[in-house]
């Protein structure tokens, strides 16, 4: 659990909608029906291969403080809902079951990767909020993947908060993307609540603040003879920002017994700049002083520079991580798959013209196969809540769009990816260390193919249905047709 606690109750962070829903319900005599509600997404942001599943804890904690207050019912009471219903929720208390799949796994489109059942009003009620959380910390998260995996071995740290969107993407941004592979993150605060390391130097006011830029550096090597990184791009990289560095490492480091630990360059031609930079660290002595890039950069421009020969060690990555300003949209939503009538699950489906939109009926689970050989991911699987799968045997796969693409697997492992979070509304969400997640992200994301991988067109990992699954939604789409 973080230490993070803002001292607000965001119970009434909800569409409208739900209210007047919640409302109906009551009305309609709906109050404790149960029904079953499935978040998924449909794409992978930036046509990618894969996303990172990331803001359960926050979900849990919103779930956990769910209260309706006193101003709560006051200002419900002001938009004209009645005193039976707002009676219900001055005493509403949360009973729901919700499985997530945990923190740092990689994900698929179509299938469910939150899930939540209990009785329609709250079930209903907590949508918008089940999709803050996840939406907005899987895409950071995939985002910040990305560039890592771009890096190619070099250290990215995030430095985006002041251009995040609002303070909170800052805080959850930086802790999305330190499970995302980032190494650290520029926001404190974020280091205070999560643990997630917080890094940075100095500005280009602190060099302009002084009479020269010799004094600054100077001053800051004085200041922090461990830890001196110095940025050479306030005047002119080349001509005075690297010699006065290596100047300061002489004349102040050197006689300390102390070495550099960089300079950083946060704009021109960053990839020509290093090459130069690097040649002239080297011929003074210091071939162990890091090179830092800065200055809009994403996975794209990352992995150009690399390709060019860019002399860089470490990447600080700004507003186009913390925003995922090239796909800005993860696009989860919440549906709606079943309800429960004297005791029997009645499987529910939204049709449209677009096909994407159709989502797959039923109280689910899912399962990921492993191959024993390889211990690579080989597909996941969508299944009923009372489908087993042996491993012991053949198992037949085949595509759930087009169906006569089949492959039969043995040897394999097979592991169910949602876990409780919460049952009968009591969490049981075994909390884990945002360094812990991201070690486990790590690891997961390694168990994925080379071709899933890949930045350009990578390969469709498959998401299949049972065959169970697959007859009751064309039976469903079939007695909708009439």
């Amino acid at each position: 659990m973080s230490n993070f606690d803002v001292k607000r109750n965001l119970t009434m962070l909800t569409d409208f909608y739900e209210i007047t829903m919640a409302n109906g319900y009551f009305k309609s005599g709906f109050k404790d029906t149960i029904a079953f509600f499935d978040m998924f997404f449909r794409k992978v942001p930036d046509d990618g291969g894969f996303a990172i599943m990331a803001g359960v804890e926050q979900l849990v904690e919103y779930l956990k403080n769910l209260k309706f207050e006193p101003e709560d019912i006051e200002y419900l009471r002001g938009r004209g809902f009645g005193e039976e219903f707002l009676n219900y929720l001055a005493n509403f208390k949360f009973v729901c079951d919700v499985y997530a799949i945990p923190e740092g796994t990689p994900i698929f489109p179509g299938e469910p990767i939150v899930k939540v059942k209990g009785p329609v009003i709250q079930a209903q009620f907590i949508e918008t909020m089940v999709l803050v959380c996840i939406n907005h910390q899987s895409l950071i998260a995939t985002k910040a993947n990305r560039v890592v995996r771009a890096a190619d071995g070099r250290a990215v740290m995030e430095f985006g908060s002041r251009r995040a969107q609002g303070w909170d993407g800052a805080i959850y941004g930086a802790r999305a993307a330190y499970i995302g592979g980032c190494i650290g993150t520029a926001c404190t605060i974020s280091d205070v609540a999560f643990g997630t390391p917080a890094l940075g130097t100095m500005a280009h006011s602190w060099v302009q603040l002084f009479d020269t830029e010799y004094d600054a550096f100077k001053a800051y090597a004085l200041e922090y003879p461990d830890a001196c990184t110095l940025l050479v791009d306030t005047y002119n990289v080349l001509k005075s920002g690297v010699p006065n560095a290596i100047k300061v490492f002489d004349e102040v480091l050197k006689p300390m017994g102390k070495r550099p630990k960089g300079i950083r360059i946060d704009s021109g031609d960053i990839t020509y700049l290093s090459r130069r930079s690097r040649k002239m660290l080297d011929d003074a002595g210091y071939p162990d002083c890091a090179i830092v890039a800065s200055n809009s950069l994403d996975e794209n421009i990352i992995r150009d520079m690399i390709l060019q020969g860019a002399d860089v060690d470490s990447f600080g990555v700004g507003e186009r991580l913390v925003t995922s300003s090239s796909s800005p949209v993860f696009g989860g939503v919440y549906k709606l798959v079943a309800v429960e009538k004297d005791g029997k699950v009645i499987p529910k489906i939204k049709i449209s013209e677009n096909v994407t939109k159709i989502t797959t009926p039923g109280n689910k689970r899912l399962y990921r196969f492993y191959d024993k050989t390889t211990g690579k991911a080989i597909a996941d699987l969508i299944a009923l809540t009372d489908e087993v799968i042996n491993p012991a045997e053949p198992y037949t796969l085949f595509d759930p769009v087009y169906t006569w693409k089949k492959k039969t697997v043995t040897d394999f492992e097979c592991r169910e990816l949602m876990e409780p979070v919460f049952v009968k509304g009591q969490c049981v969400y075994k909390y884990k260390s945002v360094e812990e997640i991201r070690e486990f992200c790590k690891a997961q994301i390694e168990t994925l193919w080379d071709e899933v991988l890949r930045f350009e067109y990578p390969h469709n990992y498959y998401v299949d249905l049972s065959k169970r699954l697959w007859d009751m939604k064309h039976q469903l789409l079939e007695e909708a047709r009439g």
